[in-house]
């Protein structure tokens, strides 16, 4: 099928059928297939834009499209002078725009993610509870001692991250560890602004991380659920109050 054929074929599809998204939208979903379907690997490269066009029955134009917004979300990548392949397909490259959603909503929204990360915290923390290493449990340690050893609220902050991104990945699953870091990163402004302007936030920051490294060093998941939905669950009905306000 020449070009213009397949132009013309997609203009006729899309009149017929506008409930199913542009003819861009429809190459995307044609290429996730492939790959979930197995017919495209991780770290296989794609037939050139000319011949999966046609295999697709679709034109190059709408292919490029399909190809450049699949490769901004992570799932191809462009090789120089090699050709577009299908990335690793990891669960952070594939979340980091996940991550960018969380980083500029405000207001309302804001209080929406934190309730997602309280439920995600608080499960991936049970499950690290159960899995925990002893070397990912001293790391968890170690950030704890740091935040208990300096007033920096900018030092107190960054090893806060640093604790419960140990946690996620000592809970063993990617995907869950790849949304926590976008959430939990991207609400680092809403900690601050909380640090900053209410007075004893630390103390309390501090008492419930040792409550959550307490519950992990026992393997009590039960314990570190609760503690750890507790501490997320004080940030975010913080972050409510200054709204109503």
């Amino acid at each position: 099928m020449d070009e213009t054929a397949a132009e013309e074929t997609e203009r006729e599809t899309a009149a017929a059928a506008p409930q199913k998204g542009t003819v861009t939208q429809r190459a995307i979903e044609r290429i996730k297939a492939l790959i979930a379907d197995g017919l495209l690997e991780p770290g296989q490269r794609l037939p050139t834009e000319r011949d999966l066009a046609a295999q697709l029955g679709i034109s190059r134009s709408s292919m490029r499209e399909a190809i450049r917004a699949l490769t901004v979300l992570g799932v191809l990548e462009a090789r120089h002078g090699s050709g577009i392949y299908v990335t690793r397909l990891e669960a952070g490259d594939l979340l980091e725009t996940f991550g960018v959603v969380a980083d500029l909503s405000r207001g309302p929204r804001l209080v929406e993610l934190l309730e997602v990360r309280r439920v995600l915290e608080s499960t991936a923390t049970a499950l690290a509870a159960a899995r925990i290493t002893p070397d990912q449990l001293a790391e968890v340690e170690k950030h704890l001692t740091a935040m208990n050893t300096t007033d920096d609220p900018e030092e107190i902050l960054a090893h806060d991250l640093a604790f419960h991104r140990e946690i996620a990945v000592a809970a063993e699953n990617e995907t869950m560890a790849a949304m926590l870091d976008g959430l939990s990163s991207r609400t680092f402004r809403a900690r601050v602004w909380r640090g900053y302007q209410e007075e004893g936030a630390f103390s309390r920051t501090r008492r419930e991380h040792a409550a959550i490294h307490r519950a992990l060093t026992a393997r009590d998941p039960e314990a570190a659920r609760a503690a750890a939905a507790a501490h997320v669950g004080e940030v975010e009905e913080w972050l409510r109050a200054q709204l109503e306000r």
